[in-house]
């Protein structure tokens, strides 16, 4: 169950990503200083750290071209919705509004996505679709009922 906690601790990473990113934003004065800062740190969560674990592991050697093709397009969805929450702030948004566009909608583009890569054996249950549609109503009432800046 310790995928549990790590799947906590992303939320909540992600959770504190985007006002901590528009803080950043407005401390440097530029948008792009502030991505450019979300790319070095980046460089040395997502390059450095794996690379000495996989060294210490000997398992260094072994990347497929497939493989190597898919993870890279998976981290550049991944620099492209960072840049884009970036241009949404640079464009008046708030995270206020932005973020939960952002965090209701990409667990329900996520579901259907995998649901057509990886297809069900049975057909998903109806909730499913009833989820969808509180997912998009909770965003529409965090963004109409959010406090007042």
């Amino acid at each position: 169950m310790i995928w549990v906690v790590f799947a906590l601790v992303a939320a909540l990473s992600w959770g504190l990503y985007g006002p901590t990113l528009h803080k950043g934003t407005a401390a440097l004065g530029h948008p792009m200083r502030a991505l450019l800062c979300v790319g070095a740190a980046y460089f040395f969560i997502a390059v450095l750290a794996p690379t000495v674990v996989l060294l210490r592991e000997g398992a260094l050697a072994g990347f497929s071209p497939k493989g190597v093709s898919i993870a890279m397009l998976a981290g550049a969805l991944g620099a492209s919705g960072a840049i884009c929450i970036i241009f949404a702030f640079r464009s008046g948004g708030s995270p206020l509004f932005v973020m939960p566009l952002v965090f209701a909608g990409a667990p329900v583009i996520n579901v259907l996505v995998s649901m057509v890569t990886h297809p069900p054996k049975t057909a998903p249950n109806p909730m499913l679709y009833l989820g969808f549609l509180l997912a998009a109503a909770g965003a529409g009432m965090v963004l109409y009922f959010k406090p007042s800046s």
